[in-house]
């Protein structure tokens, strides 16, 4: 997909903020510090429009991206970041759970896991619940310029097995620094809303992308 215009639309902190144009959305999910603002800038071919940050925890709220007005990007709140509050944990629980069961114009989700270490429970959990919800996932193995080309289908197997991912599906390979992955995450995206404009009937199908 080539990418004419891309802009930040806003930090949204409940469903009144939300845009209400009703364009595809494509969400993020993923550990803190995993590289999803990375990711969006990558995709987008952007150096900052995705502010990135070394301090874990610091997106606290929905953040969307409209692409080429066809679609936006919402980078969601990083989990497992274990200095903030339980409290705090279990608000943005809430407040994603909500965003992820209840919205409608969201198609889908990409799941971003770092290829170079196990998923964690938390990377677990999220998986396990966006597939009993059957709300469409798609696993992104980010960080692949840190390991040897070599080591890299070890590490996916890791991650497929860890994951418990359906027969035939396997983590998408990321690179936010190569560009690695880039077509085809892009291909993967526009072939689901695709699938989904033409076919509604059949969206329940496609829960395990």
């Amino acid at each position: 997909m080539k990418v004419n215009q891309a802009e930040f639309v806003i930090s949204a902190v409940g469903p009144g903020q939300y845009p209400q144009d009703a364009l595809p959305e494509i969400a993020l999910a993923g550990r803190s510090n995993v590289g999803k603002s990375s990711l969006i800038n990558r995709m987008i071919n952007r150096k900052n429009l995705a502010r990135t940050s070394s301090q874990p925890g610091k997106t606290q709220t929905l953040n969307y991206y409209r692409i080429n007005q066809d679609l936006y990007f919402v980078d969601l709140p990083g989990y497992g970041y274990a200095k903030v509050s339980k409290t705090k944990r279990a608000e943005w629980g809430k407040f994603i759970e909500s965003y992820l069961l209840e919205r409608e114009p969201l198609k889908l989700v990409m799941q971003l896991v770092d290829v170079r270490h196990a998923p964690s429970k938390d990377d677990q959990a999220m998986y396990e619940w966006l597939l009993h919800h059957g709300v469409p996932v798609i696993v992104v193995a980010t960080k692949a310029d840190k390991v040897p080309k070599t080591q890299l289908p070890k590490h996916l197997k890791v991650i497929r097995e860890t994951l418990e991912m359906p027969k035939g599906q396997q983590p998408l390979l990321f690179s936010s620094e190569l560009g690695l992955g880039k077509d085809e995450l892009w291909a993967l995206i526009m072939q689901h809303l695709d699938f989904v404009q033409t076919d509604p009937q059949s969206e329940e199908n496609t829960s395990n992308v």
